[in-house]
């Protein structure tokens, strides 16, 4: 098989691997005890912290650690709701579920919210924000680079109009890490998500990076882990794991610049050769993502004959693939609801290559070639 599926989840590498074990074979210290294995716990805990704080250039002080990114934004939603009774939530019509699912929940609470939509290229504009919203708007979140059109968004630019409004900005910043330069310290926002399986780390683990001018109250209660922000016994190996897959993303922003860009290159242009509609194709996207669709074409009848060539795609983002749903994304995009039910999501890793590319190529003209006469028999 091959895998061209890394925006929902990358393989675990080697260096991280080596990094975990011993967490995961000789060590049962828990990182609250105070006798030699609980203290080496501890200290592996920080190093960790650390780590992740230095790829997006935030103090450690600033890292919680969560079990997912769906957590992390559950936890700033939630702690913002509780913290800040007369909060007004907006988000953009292309965030993750994972934003726009609990922030919809707080209208039983109460909370006004808004939903702001994107252009046809999938960009989010503050223009794009109504007076009346404007007016009364204390809380924003907006993805950096979103899942299935890569699509990456002016974060400085919206960060910056959100201070000056006396805005709380958050971002989504789970797809971004490790391919392209993420920098919580200069865009001066005040909460950003980001995972570790998105970056060759384990599963598992993710991190609320919080600025600590804003107050939250937390989600989970209990032991008063992660300075009362996130309580729960952390899982010591993974986050050892994510610490260093955090370190190693540097490296891969280089990968991704020289390489996997180029890879994308080759086929988008087979693409567009055999009749594809690449979406979001002028817009500036991660350099691994291609989301795509061919007219009159069933998506999942194509993803069903790739997977069984050997080829593992998706459909759109991870977390909705299985329902029968068009990309919501695309929808707020404008796109027709047939050409969005057709979409399919090619995503490059680390481990791409060429050969790899060029042989997906040649099986998806064949796959296309033979639906395209089963269709004309049909009519």
């Amino acid at each position: 098989m091959i895998y061209f599926d890394n925006n929902a989840t990358t393989a675990l590498h080697p260096e991280v691997l080596k990094e975990m074990l011993p967490f995961l074979t000789s060590q049962q210290g828990n990182p609250a005890s105070n006798h030699t294995f609980g203290r080496k716990a501890h200290t592996a805990l920080e190093e960790a912290r650390e780590k992740v704080a230095a790829s997006v250039n935030a103090h450690p002080s600033q890292v919680i650690f969560t079990s997912s990114g769906t957590e992390s934004n559950n936890t700033i939603i939630n702690g913002i709701a509780k913290a800040y009774s007369n909060s007004h939530f907006g988000y953009s019509s292309i965030e993750h579920p994972c934003i726009s699912e609990p922030i919809k929940s707080l209208v039983s609470q109460g909370y006004k919210i808004s939903e702001i939509p994107v252009d046809s290229n999938g960009i989010f504009n503050v223009s794009s924000i109504s007076d009346k919203t404007k007016k009364s708007l204390t809380f924003l979140s907006v993805m950096m680079a979103n899942n299935e059109t890569g699509v990456i968004q002016n974060i400085a630019e919206i960060a910056d109009w959100s201070k000056k409004n006396t805005i709380q900005f958050h971002t989504d910043a789970v797809q971004a890490l490790g391919k392209i330069k993420v920098d919580f310290e200069a865009l001066d926002i005040d909460a950003m998500t980001i995972s570790s399986h998105k970056i060759y780390g384990p599963q598992g683990v993710a991190a609320l990076i919080v600025n600590k001018k804003i107050d939250i109250i937390p989600y989970m209660q209990g032991g008063g882990q992660e300075k009362g922000l996130r309580s729960g016994t952390e899982n010591i190996a993974a986050i050892i794991g994510f610490g260093k897959a955090c370190e190693r993303s540097s490296q891969n922003l280089v990968e991704f610049k020289e390489n996997i860009g180029r890879l994308r290159l080759i086929l988008e242009k087979a693409l567009l050769a055999i009749g594809a509609i690449i979406f979001c194709e002028n817009s500036n996207r991660l350099s691994n993502t291609t989301f795509f669709s061919f007219k009159n074409i069933d998506g999942s009848t194509l993803l069903t004959a790739l997977d069984r060539k050997g080829f593992a795609i998706a459909s759109g983002s991870a977390c909705s693939s299985n329902s029968s749903e068009p990309s919501h994304v695309l929808l707020s995009m404008g796109v027709d609801l047939d050409l969005a039910q057709g979409a399919l999501r090619i995503s490059l890793g680390l481990e791409s290559t060429e050969g790899e590319v060029n042989g997906f190529i040649d099986t998806l003209k064949d796959e296309v070639d033979r639906l395209r006469q089963m269709a004309a028999v049909a009519a």
